[in-house]
């Protein structure tokens, strides 16, 4: 009996769901309380707040530019629009940050001098508390998605540039020498030897991009924002509605573990030419 019920990698779901349970068990007996669910709120209400939100009413959403609308999307329920727009800008400032990231990261780890330069500045940068950008941004972006995405790319961006930066250092000199033997010149060496060894390394750090342009996206949005899942949270609080709030939080958890799943499945196929860990090469 005890060998059907022991933990294991077989029914690992199954304790994982448990302690999910139990968890949601003890705090439904601890908010009970009235004085003590207005602080922690109460799970069967912020459940029922989940299922209304997916279920009931209708949403819709203006896309389009500045002044101009190219179409309008319309959704079975108000908190898709809001997921969408909290998806296009993580989306938004996960592949500005790279591109800028990967651009700057080459340029300043073939260009030494210039690294050196601007060294004590891009610590600096890097050092500061990017939350305090946020009312700046707001005033010079609005409250639309531009000022979320900026935020959330300065985010991005020192991930990717020092990961890239690291990745060309880290080019065997070996290879280098092999490269030039055989009469590559500085175009070729970025192409095939730098630009792939810094793709690596951020391919590696896809996790960590994708999550701090999330944390960015929200964080920005709760600071200022029309629409998004941190202005439903926002919105909530200024309510003293916290069985909102945690299904807010609810939402941006069940959100964020997807976009993780997702971005591990792109992961795997894209690193799958690398060796397993302790794995050796066979003869």
């Amino acid at each position: 009996m005890w060998k059907a019920i022991k933990p294991n990698y077989r029914n690992l779901r199954v304790y994982q769901v448990l302690v999910l349970l139990i968890f949601f068990f003890i705090w439904h007996l601890a908010t009970r309380n009235p004085q003590t669910a207005f602080f922690f709120g109460e799970p069967i209400k912020v459940l029922q707040r989940v299922w209304q939100w997916f279920t009931v009413g209708s949403g819709s959403l203006e896309v389009g530019f500045g002044d101009h609308t190219w179409f309008t999307l319309t959704f079975p329920a108000e908190i898709y629009s809001h997921l969408l727009i909290t998806l296009s800008e993580t989306m938004l400032a996960f592949g500005i940050g790279t591109v800028f990231g990967l651009g700057v990261g080459l340029w300043l780890a073939l260009s030494p001098l210039t690294s050196a330069i601007l060294d004590p500045y891009i610590k600096a940068s890097n050092a500061m508390p990017r939350v305090i950008l946020a009312p700046i941004f707001a005033m010079w972006f609005g409250l639309g998605i531009w000022s979320k995405v900026a935020l959330a790319v300065t985010l991005v961006f020192f991930i990717v540039f020092f990961n890239v930066y690291q990745g060309v250092k880290e080019v065997s000199p070996v290879v280098l020498a092999n490269a030039r033997m055989l009469g590559a010149n500085q175009r070729q060496l970025l192409r095939t030897v730098y630009l792939p060894s810094a793709t690596s390394w951020v391919f590696s750090s896809l996790h960590t991009s994708v999550g701090l342009a999330f944390v960015g996206v929200i964080v920005g949005e709760y600071l200022g924002s029309a629409r998004g899942v941190g202005y439903l949270i926002l919105q909530a609080e200024g309510a003293f509605d916290i069985n909102t709030v945690f299904a807010g939080i609810l939402v941006l958890t069940a959100f964020a573990l997807v976009l993780d799943t997702v971005v591990g499945m792109i992961e795997k196929r894209l690193m799958k030419w690398q060796p397993k860990s302790g794995e050796t090469e066979r003869l």
